[in-house]
């Protein structure tokens, strides 16, 4: 396996008095998937959140290909190689399909490859080529998600942080994503963080699995292990 992109270490972080994590370790390889996974409020948005700087850490280090990233600024991360794509998606109602897109590429120099990139997603998600046109406000659902995802991936980062891409959506679409995710993988080497509730989708797509549980990571082992433990399933996973 390639050596780490992501190292995680002794990261603590929350919202009051009270830390959600607790030393929190991991690393991820690149050009894999991670699926973070694990009950509710076992800390899972909080992590991300954590990762991509909007939530500062109490304590612990970040890094990034070696850099460290604790106290980066969020909209400094891009510069990084990373992108995060929050719960909620995260799409500007009042811009078409195409000024989203193309928000993502705003601050690249090289503008040819930056268009290439916005190119590139229409082919990806089909839908978005129907809707170039069309106000944030007027897509469904799963138009969203692929858009807040396709902006993401226009800034081309190394690194992708994704919170619960399948929530709310058709499993015709959650299928659309985690394949997507699977062949960006496979094809240009992406790396990603998965936050999803849904472990059945996630786990097939990933390399490896990091339960948390309670705010600490309670196992870190392949995907393909854990989808196959009952024990841990039924502990964690609730199947």
């Amino acid at each position: 396996m390639s050596s780490p992109l992501l190292q995680v270490e002794n990261l603590t972080a929350g919202y009051g008095p009270v830390p959600v994590l607790q030393d929190v370790g991991f690393e991820v390889p690149a050009g894999t998937i991670a699926a973070v996974v694990g009950p509710n409020g076992a800390g899972k948005t909080t992590l991300l959140r954590a990762l991509s700087g909007s939530l500062p850490a109490v304590q612990g280090t970040i890094s990034v290909s070696g850099t460290s990233l604790r106290g980066v600024p969020t909209e400094k991360l891009v510069h990084h190689g990373v992108a995060h794509v929050p719960e909620g998606r995260g799409v500007i109602g009042e811009l078409t399909v195409d000024e989203n897109l193309r928000l993502g590429g705003l601050w690249r120099k090289d503008r040819a490859d930056a268009a290439r990139a916005v190119a590139e997603m229409y082919e990806m998600f089909e839908p978005l080529a129907r809707r170039r046109d069309s106000s944030g406000h007027q897509l469904s659902g799963g138009e969203r998600q692929m858009l807040a995802i396709g902006r993401a991936l226009v800034a081309r980062p190394t690194l992708l942080l994704l919170d619960e891409p399948s929530l709310g959506l058709a499993p015709r679409i959650v299928d659309l994503i985690m394949t997507t995710l699977r062949d960006l993988r496979d094809r240009t080497g992406l790396t990603v963080v998965l936050v999803e509730q849904n472990a059945h989708s996630a786990l097939p797509i990933s390399d490896q699995a990091i339960v948390l549980s309670l705010g600490r990571v309670a196992v870190a082992t392949s995907a393909a292990e854990l989808a196959h433990d009952p024990e841990f399933r039924t502990a964690y996973l609730g199947f």
